[in-house]
């Protein structure tokens, strides 16, 4: 029976089986859940945002509290008592929180930097649910050093950083909001101020979604509000609890305005370019609430000056590296684009890297864009409109992208998405491309489990009129704790090539089933848990052949009390070559060939809420043709507050029967945080493959927030052989400044 064939019917058995639990599950009655009440703030009333909530009018409202563990000891009480109280205006909603400690001096935080990693520090963490769907919100997060981070909660994020199964936070969204932190003898405590126009809501909406999270970083605790359970968590609004009392909320206009300023200057005696060049511009960004849920946006001559550098990486496979985006204008908003929910990154009909940016990353002038994004009833929607300059030999595009998702039962969608590309004068013919998905998903399978089956369909146009440009497939997970279990097949033909989109790979059919359990004993003194992990791969060509056999296997993962780990695995795996694999220079694997091999990795890592943490790997064992040995190494030292020095080393030796080789790549990270709102950050950068040594200096002065002021300095040198020496030379170095500011009406 064809792949393709078995593919349908399992899609259909599983959504016979699926739906009906996802439906019946509505209609079993869910726990009521926990509820808050926010006070209107009275003309008398005044809040100094200062940190510290002890003005009179915090007296009169009831505190959410009595958080219960969700790590170590799952349902027990917290340690550490936290209350959180709510009040509001017109205009704004204001948090009032004071995390108790009985040992304050012991309290963590160190990083000051907005929208750094708070993973070696105390803090306190929360996610809104404006709209009360269950799906979508934001998220927000504080440290007790007063620094401040926010994304949006979006369920085809990974959720690894959060350790919350089955959602995960898309960390692009930055929001304008203020919070201010103060340490006490009993602890810490915050206030922070949420404008209304930062967020999209529903007027008509009874109540809001809301709960919070707290962490006690020296014990290694997370106490919830709501959710506590492990296959649920902050990022699942599902079991978030209920803000009420909310009325009477106003966006004013709803009209946002950035217009900015930047300055460069730039040479590069490397690239036959010597003499310094000046260069200055304007441009403007603008954000207009059409409705409450739906926000235009408008950018005019658009520029990323700003933009931190990509992680420099060797690649040692045969499929082309991916890279985050980190350009605000496409960050903004882009969960509302997601497409499918596969795992990886095999199926992204839109990828926004390939919009201004060429494959080795150089800019592309971008003329303007529009954007519209949020909610239109039960629509969730998404349209985007580039159009980039011409620049050297490129020619200027147009770029189009419209994403429509239809919300279904509670947690479930129907969506479709079509994006075109097309170069304006003399170029290519049109590139389209056009698909469907849609996700059945549900909470209570078998009372409190989760449950998802999603599926999608992608075609491309081909300028060859080929009859093979077509992806889809279907993914069946039940996340949950202790036992997670997931299957996904797909099948990517040979001429599929979506034009603003990422492939990874085509031409192959997969069935990758995995499988992990985790063991935790109560009351431990120094083991959190013990973990196991099982993953597939069978991958096929269209023809049915073996592609790639891929046993993985992890006998044994120890999370230790305090926040260290140790991890095992091995990797029996099959390989043959349907082209020829140039792994480095003139070192290439032939055709046809087929390898047999198996590797073995250890992986570990010390707590990295110390000043001292080190984490390692090392990975051994055959590779294709011949061995391969991997170090790798990271060190992270944390003197004192605001300061952050990271060092990173990877080591490969290559011993294959075409040729022998090594890799090398070392970074060097150096963050120092004057205060929440002024941070420099060093980023240093080589590797022995491209031979470039490059440093980025990015400094970045918040005024206040949504008015700020950047200063990058990038300098890049290229190694050369001169009579038997290694020496750098200058390649190319810019200097760049951007101030920011924001008009609100």
């Amino acid at each position: 029976m064809p792949i393709a064939h078995r593919v349908r019917c399992l899609v259909l058995g599983c959504i016979v089986i699926a739906a009906p639990a996802a439906t019946s599950a509505q209609n079993d009655p869910a726990p009521a859940p926990r509820r808050i009440q926010a006070l209107r703030l009275g003309q008398a009333d005044v809040i100094r945002l200062d940190g510290v909530p002890d003005e009179a009018v915090w007296e009169r409202v009831r505190p959410a509290t009595d958080f219960l563990q969700r790590d170590p000891n799952n349902g027990d009480p917290a340690t550490e008592r936290t209350e959180v109280r709510i009040v509001y205006d017109a205009n704004r909603l204001v948090l009032g929180v004071i995390c108790y400690d009985s040992e304050p001096g012991r309290i963590l935080g160190n990083q000051m930097q907005r929208d750094r990693s708070f993973e070696a520090d105390d803090r306190f963490m929360w996610t809104i649910d404006t709209f009360l769907d269950g799906r979508t919100g934001y998220y927000f997060e504080i440290n007790p050093a007063g620094a401040m981070g926010d994304g949006l909660v979006d369920p085809a994020a990974n959720p690894g950083w959060t350790n919350d199964l089955g959602a995960g936070i898309n960390r692009s969204w930055d929001g304008i909001w203020l919070a201010r932190v103060r340490r006490t003898m009993t602890g810490w405590t915050a206030e922070v101020e949420i404008p209304f126009r930062t967020v999209n809501f529903d007027p008509n909406a009874g109540a809001w979604g809301i709960n919070f999270q707290r962490t006690i970083r020296r014990k290694n605790e997370d106490v919830l509000w709501s959710g506590h359970a492990r296959n649920q968590g902050l990022a699942r609004m599902t079991n978030a609890g209920r803000l009420e009392g909310l009325g009477g909320l106003s966006q004013g206009l709803g009209l946002d305005v950035k217009p900015y300023l930047v300055g460069n200057v730039s040479s590069a005696p490397g690239r036959g370019r010597p003499d310094a060049r000046s260069t200055g511009d304007v441009g403007v960004d603008a954000f207009y609430n059409l409705t409450p849920a739906l926000r235009a946006s408008l950018s005019v001559n658009t520029d990323f000056a700003e933009t931190e550098v990509d992680q420099r990486r060797v690649n040692l496979t045969r499929f082309p590296l991916f890279f985050e985006e980190k350009r605000d204008f496409f960050l903004e908003g882009s969960s509302f684009f997601d497409f499918s929910r596969e795992s990886g990154r095999a199926v992204m009909p839109f990828f926004s890297r390939r919009i201004g940016l060429d494959d080795r990353g150089t800019p592309q002038p971008i003329d303007g864009g529009a954007k519209l994004t949020g909610q239109a009833g039960t629509f969730d929607v998404g349209v985007l409109q580039v159009r980039t300059a011409e620049s050297g030999r490129r020619l200027g595009e147009d770029f189009s992208v419209v994403r429509v998702r239809r919300r279904a039962f509670e947690q479930s969608y129907f969506g479709g998405m079509y994006t075109r590309r097309s170069a304006r004068v003399g170029g290519d013919v049109d590139h389209h491309t056009a698909g469907l998905d849609f996700e059945l998903a549900t909470s209570r399978f078998r009372g409190d489990q989760n449950l998802e089956l999603s599926g999608f369909y992608l075609w491309t146009s081909s300028p060859e009129q080929a009859d093979d440009t077509a992806a889809y497939g279907f993914r069946l997970a039940y996340p949950n704790d202790p036992f997670s279990a997931e299957i996904a097949v797909r099948e990517i033909q040979p001429s599929y090539a979506p034009a603003v989109g990422f492939v990874e790979r085509r031409g192959y059919r997969r069935v990758a089933p995995n499988a992990e359990y985790s063991w935790r004993p109560r009351n431990h003194p120094w083991l959190r848990s013990l973990g196991w992990e099982v993953e597939l791969d069978f991958t096929n060509d269209p023809h049915n052949r073996p592609l790639t056999r891929e046993f993985s296997l992890s006998p044994l993962e120890i999370n230790f009390e305090d926040g260290s780990w140790l991890g095992f695995q091995i990797s029996p795996q099959y390989e043959r070559l349907e082209e020829d694999f140039e792994i480095h220079g003139d070192v290439v694997l032939p055709t046809g060939a087929v390898y047999r091999f198996t590797r073995f990795d250890l992986r570990g890592s010390t707590a990295d809420h110390r000043m001292l943490s080190v984490g390692s790997n090392l990975s051994s064992g055959r590779f294709f043709s011949g061995e391969r040995r991997e170090y790798g190494v990271e060190v992270g030292i944390r003197p004192r507050r605001g300061v952050a020095l990271t060092l990173e080393a990877e080591h490969n030796v290559l011993e294959l029967a075409e040729g022998s080789f090594d890799t090398d790549v070392f970074r060097v990270r150096a963050d120092t945080q004057f205060s929440p709102w002024l941070s420099v950050a060093n980023n240093l950068q080589y590797d022995n493959v491209s031979g470039l040594l490059g440093w980025q200096m990015r400094v970045r002065w918040i005024r206040r927030p949504g008015n700020d002021l950047y200063l990058v300095y990038t300098h890049n040198w290229r190694e050369v052989l001169e009579t038997g020496f290694r020496r750098l030379t200058t390649l190319d170095n810019r200097l760049a400044t951007k101030l920011v500011y924001t008009l609100r009406f």
